[in-house]
């Protein structure tokens, strides 16, 4: 499962992956598991045509309790069985960008 989350200051995130052991999406879609740090935000976008962001390597699944409360197509019994998700830095709070409306 590729999770990808643009919320650079949570203490998870380490080059755009989430190494959270737990991931929680709630009800009203913002990830329950996030964790604020006082880290500076990476400007990404300055040399956006000069070199491509550094990622994390994909993370493998079976180490990682994807669990969700909104009313999703991909949420199974309050697991989530997408094949990846994407967390948005676009909000105060992450927002789970993969979501559709079931």
């Amino acid at each position: 499962m590729d999770i990808r989350c643009r919320k650079t200051k949570c203490a998870y995130n380490k080059n755009f992956t989430c190494l959270a052991k737990t991931i929680h999406i709630t009800e009203r879609l913002y990830c329950g598991t996030f964790s604020k740090t006082d880290s500076p935000e990476p400007d990404t976008s300055r040399r956006l045509f000069e070199k491509e962001p550094v990622y994390a390597p994909f993370r493998e699944c079976k180490t990682l309790a994807l669990t969700c409360s909104a009313k999703c197509l991909f949420n199974d019994k309050k697991k989530c069985k997408a094949n990846g998700i994407t967390i948005n830095a676009l909000d105060e709070k992450p927002l789970c960008v993969t979501f559709l409306r079931k």
